[in-house]
């Protein structure tokens, strides 16, 4: 069984560290490992994000954000930036690391979870899917995209 539990102050540099792994699967070099750090620590002292981590010392990490919506009368949560270390996949970390996001959104009183996943990437899409996650078309026509504008 893996090992899932929730990150404190202390584990700053191993989330950074994870995260800047992260960083260089998608095949980027930024932001640094630094700056990575410093906006862990910012995220930590805020009560609408938590991290999850995978394993003894952590080779995986999810980020967790909270905010309240109007939609159901309860909060959203933001399933983020969930990673393993190649030399830990395939030990079922990744799913163990979305059924506890699961779990913490179900303790908070969360009417949704949500998250974004690129389609190029077969392994999280059927992950996803099989924890019951969709992509499906509103109510009205097409399909819900998630969108972006850097500022």
């Amino acid at each position: 069984m893996a090992s899932i539990r929730l990150a404190t102050e202390d584990d700053v540099q191993a989330i950074a560290a994870l995260l800047a792994a992260f960083r260089t699967w998608f095949g980027r070099d930024s932001p640094s490992e630094e700056s990575l750090a410093r906006s862990v620590r910012r995220l930590l002292a805020d009560p609408g994000t938590e991290y999850l981590l995978a394993g003894d010392p952590p080779v995986g990490v999810c980020q967790l954000r909270y905010r309240y919506g109007v939609w159901f009368e309860a909060e959203d949560c933001c399933l983020e930036d969930l990673y393993v270390c190649d030399e830990a996949r395939g030990e079922g970390l990744g799913r163990a690391l979305a059924e506890a996001a699961l779990e913490r959104a179900r303790e908070r009183g969360c009417a949704r979870i949500e998250l974004d996943v690129n389609e190029a990437n077969p392994p999280a899409l059927a992950l996803y899917r099989s924890l019951g996650f969709e992509s499906r078309p509103s109510s009205t026509e097409g399909n819900n995209l998630l969108m972006r504008l850097r500022l």
